[in-house]
């Protein structure tokens, strides 16, 4: 440990940066224009570890993909004409490829074995294995398929309604996939709208769905209709330089063509209930998404209580608004987010570490966690737990802390933001 040492500033961060393509829509994209018969032109598109096993995997279906930096071009025979994966098919660190392909192979009529690495082996599939087994699927696994590596022997699937028992993007995706070519309408009933970039991408690709408040009802199709896809950033990679910019002293920055997705935008709503100085500008729709470009500034923050109404539109920026809490004026409690302890690692543990160990007065309970703000934070050494958000919160800290923060690892930013550290000191060097 403490063998990687991470900037700290003692000037505003100021600039502009573009952010990198949507992680979740960039899965999606390759997914669905392989599905389609046709060609697909894909653009801003993320090169990070996470998606481009997805594009490793469906050329294992016999799926031609050629990527050129952030464009892609998907030229498919359709999925009635895929080629029956030879060997495994490894997903590396990607839960999102894992959970909605479950859903997928359940019902094509391949035979498809899945592994992924030592992250992704002991995270749970059971929330997606047991709805499909369900309709029907054939999934044999770890724990009666709870853990990968897991074997899917697709085939005829069943519709079905499904209320979802927890507030899961990847379980209502993994069912509506399911549902797709299954007999019968599939439909989804959700606690609460989580984000919805399958359904407006399905609905580009010719699919018919339909949303009636929390249900989400899709028709078997018989294939899909190629169509180009413009990404957004990614507002969950913005979400991090949105804080560094409201916590560096007199800094002022503006993030270019943030997805603003509603299903997505609860960091911006928490952000400006607790003081940040932020503006949007730009407002445009490029397929099906909504973007924007977002200028945040330096400002004096009060705390709130973060809770299950805001949980499902920002569960993945919990990490860096723990970290927002430390410097805002009173107690901040976050609770109902215990889908924090089944993500790359327990985000909760590893938050409530990393913040103590740099001085952050936090405390960890079963659903959250309470942040006892505001508090100067010092320097030392820290985990990234193998966890992107982990390591790019423990970046931004850094950026404040009164001496030097070393940590363990930061390769695991590759997995959703390659460019972190470039547009960090860009930044920083205006």
């Amino acid at each position: 440990m403490g063998n990687i040492q991470l900037k700290r500033v003692t000037a505003p961060l100021q600039g502009e940066v573009y952010i990198p393509g949507d992680k979740s829509i960039s899965h999606r994209a390759i997914m669905f224009a392989s599905l389609a018969e046709g060609k697909t032109e894909i653009t801003n598109f993320l090169d990070g570890e996470d998606c481009l096993h997805t594009i490793d995997i469906f050329k294992k279906f016999g799926v031609q993909i050629e990527q050129t930096g952030t464009n892609v071009i998907v030229q498919s025979k359709g999925v009635h004409n895929f080629e029956e994966p030879k060997v495994p098919l490894y997903f590396g660190n990607s839960g999102t490829t894992a959970r909605l392909l479950l859903g997928l192979f359940s019902g094509i009529p391949y035979f498809t074995t899945m592994h992924g690495d030592q992250y992704l082996t002991v995270r749970p599939m059971d929330r997606v294995v047991n709805p499909l087994t369900k309709m029907g699927a054939k999934i044999e696994g770890r724990q009666n398929g709870k853990y990968l590596p897991i074997a899917v022997r697709g085939k005829q699937l069943q519709g079905m309604t499904y209320e979802a028992p927890v507030k899961s993007a990847q379980v209502k995706s993994a069912i509506l996939l399911a549902g797709l070519f299954a007999q019968g309408n599939t439909t989804v009933i959700e606690l609460a709208k989580t984000r919805d970039h399958t359904e407006n991408m399905l609905r580009a690709f010719g699919a018919n769905i339909k949303t009636e408040g929390l249900s989400v009802t899709i028709e078997p199709v018989d294939t899909l209709t190629p169509v180009n896809v413009t990404v957004p950033g990614d507002i969950s990679s913005a979400a991090f330089l949105m804080v560094a910019g409201a916590i560096v002293p007199n800094s002022s920055i503006t993030l270019k063509n943030v997805g603003l997705n509603e299903t997505r935008t609860g960091i911006i709503d928490v952000m400006q209930k607790m003081n940040a100085k932020m503006t949007i500008t730009n407002q445009r729709e490029i397929s099906g998404e909504w973007l924007g470009d977002i200028t945040v500034s330096y400002s004096t923050l009060k705390s709130m209580t973060i809770d299950g109404s805001y949980m499902a539109r920002l569960i993945d920026e919990i990490p860096i608004i723990a970290l927002l809490a430390t410097q805002a004026e009173g107690t901040t409690v976050i609770k109902d987010a215990e889908e924090l302890r089944v993500k790359e690692t327990d985000r909760i543990k590893a938050v409530v570490d990393v913040l103590s160990t740099l001085g952050a007065n936090i405390e960890e309970t079963e659903d959250g966690m309470i942040i006892h703000g505001k508090t100067a934070l010092r320097g030392g050494n820290i985990s990234s737990y193998y966890d992107h958000r982990i390591a790019m919160m423990g970046a931004i800290a850094a950026l404040i802390a009164n001496s030097e923060v070393w940590i363990d690892d930061t390769d695991s930013i590759n997995i959703s933001y390659p460019a972190f550290f470039e547009h960090l000191n860009l930044l920083c060097k205006q």
